[in-house]
């Protein structure tokens, strides 16, 4: 260190010499310890960095809330589930345009079916039920009964449109069904059920009129449902799933727990019962939906424990009573159990309603009566003059259709043997469909029967008749297009007063569908 100069005085030479010293000390320090350097630096720098930045608002810590928010919703959507039938609802309008709604079937359910979950869509089970191929001769043999369309034993039936025109059916013929049964539909009750007397409730322009007897609300409510199942129209496809659905809801749950449907309160709720287990057995038939399983057995059996021994049905529960009109609706329903594969005796139901049609069958010209052997068929007080029951061969008809579905052979060939069935036509084609209401011609109930036994005969038969039932009946729909009345038929027939405007309509409609619900057994092209 170089000398102090002698002009300072001795406490600043002190302090002179104490700097120097504090000043190499630290030299020597930092010379030997560079990291101390650069530590202190680096601090240094950054905290001037740090004072220099400004100071943050609020606002800025918006931003990652956003960021947040946008992440979360991508996962919520990712993770939402399935939307609910409802929530698609406007959806099915663009599956009205569907040509054919057993195709939308293949779309198959992942999940059994219970009575709370009554789903849209499933798989329709066993393609024996279900074939959309034409008619084909004797090979369709087991497709006779309700449910009988296109090659299987409830097959395709909106498929089967090519049956119609097979069968003498035509535009007009599909047009009158496409009315009927969207008019239904804009007149089903909201409980699921065809309201006899109060449907009018559901109008939107106007009162329609016609009302029937509220007590037969079952058996309506199952005709109405035929005529959506007779069009392939199921609760599982179609342009009418809802309306199917909570049809056969109503039915199932009106169901007793013997099996009967509907209330015993009416002398005629056998006539409720057998229209309701019809609708319900062609409706398991079609889709083979175990929802519908029990109620559809269960009805059947109920038939079976109505069923007088040996012989056939009346108005109670084997009381030895019996009547052509009710066992011919019972020989319906339990045809279409046959066709669902569910448990028939056939051998003892068949042959009794058999033997009871052979005993009103009047041998010599094959007319078959109600109570009586050839008598007349039933009109009551109210109706006899207006509507004459010699007018009419409605229980012939019947009396037909039971012999062909009754026969202990499905041979054609063995069935084209009973000429009471060749008899019973002959007087049919004598009585043709005319809408005449100043003769009293007018019967839905005979033209209902006349057409299944008809069309089963086929031939100059069917021709004959096929021509009269579209002049009466296509040509005599309301189809005007500002009125509630559009797609319906006025009830002016014998039992007008008990079925009103939907009983009218649904039988009428379903002479137009036996084009693709039938196959034919004993006729001719």
């Amino acid at each position: 260190m170089g000398q102090i100069p002698e002009r300072l005085t001795v406490a600043e030479q002190l302090r002179s010499q104490e700097a120097q010293d504090f000043g190499e000390l630290v030299y020597r320090q930092l010379k030997n310890a560079p990291w101390v350097l650069a530590s202190l630096g680096f601090h240094g720098v950054v905290f001037l960095v740090f004072m220099m930045l400004p100071k943050p608002e609020h606002t800025v810590v918006e931003a990652p809330r956003v960021e947040m928010a946008n992440a979360d919703t991508v996962e919520l959507k990712e993770e939402e589930p399935p939307p609910t039938p409802e929530e698609t609802k406007p959806l099915e309008e663009s599956e009205r345009v569907t040509e054919d709604p057993v195709i939308k079937d293949a779309k198959v359910s992942d999940h059994n079916e219970t009575d709370d979950d009554m789903p849209t869509e499933e798989s329709l089970g066993d393609p024996r039920f279900n074939s959309d191929s034409p008619f084909e001769g004797p090979g369709t043999n087991g497709t006779i009964g309700i449910g009988g369309g296109a090659g299987g034993k409830f097959g395709g039936r909106k498929g089967g449109h090519r049956n119609l025109k097979a069968g003498g059916g035509g535009k007009k013929t599909q047009t009158a069904v496409d009315l009927a049964l969207e008019w239904l539909k804009n007149h089903q009750a909201p409980d699921g059920r065809w309201d006899t007397d109060g449907f009018d409730a559901q109008c939107k322009l106007n009162k329609c009129g016609g009302p029937g007897e509220s007590v037969y609300d079952p058996g309506i409510s199952g005709l109405a449902l035929l005529c959506f199942l007779g069009a392939g129209e199921t609760h599982q496809s179609g342009n009418y799933k809802e309306t199917v659905k909570e049809g056969l809801k109503y039915l199932r749950n009106i169901q007793d727990t013997e099996g009967c449907f509907g209330p015993r309160t009416s002398q005629h709720f056998q006539y409720n019962h057998m229209c309701a287990s019809l609708a319900m057995t062609e409706a398991f038939g079609m889709t083979q939906s175990v929802i519908f399983k029990d109620a559809a057995q269960r009805g059947v059996n109920f038939i079976h424990q109505s069923q007088n021994p040996y012989l056939a049905w009346r108005y109670g529960v084997r009381d030895g009573d019996n009547d052509s009109s009710v066992t011919g609706w019972a020989v319906m329903a339990l045809k279409s159990a046959v066709l669902a594969d569910l448990e028939v005796d056939k051998a003892s139901t068949f042959e009794g309603a058999l033997a009871w049609i052979n005993k009103m069958t009047e041998p010599e010209f094959g007319k078959v009566g109600y109570q009586q052997r050839g008598g007349p068929p039933a009109r009551t007080t109210a109706m006899q003059q207006k509507f004459p029951a010699s007018e009419s061969e409605s229980l012939t008809a019947v009396g037909v259709l039971a012999r062909i579905f009754c026969h202990a052979s499905s041979d054609p060939a063995e069935i084209k043997k009973d000429e009471m069935i060749t008899k019973g036509c002959d007087l049919m084609l004598k009585k043709l469909p005319k809408w005449d209401a100043d003769a009293g011609t007018i019967d839905f109930y005979y033209w209902y029967y006349g057409s299944l036994a008809m069309f089963q005969m086929g031939g100059d038969y069917w021709k004959k008749w096929n021509t009269a039932m579209e002049t009466a009946i296509v040509n005599h729909q309301r189809v005007e297009p500002d009125r509630d009345e559009r797609g319906s038929w006025d009830p002016e027939d014998p039992w007008a007063p008990e079925g009103g405007r939907i009983y009218a309509t649904t039988l009428n409609c379903l002479c137009m569908e036996v084009f693709y619900r039938y196959g034919r057994v004993v006729g001719m092209k």
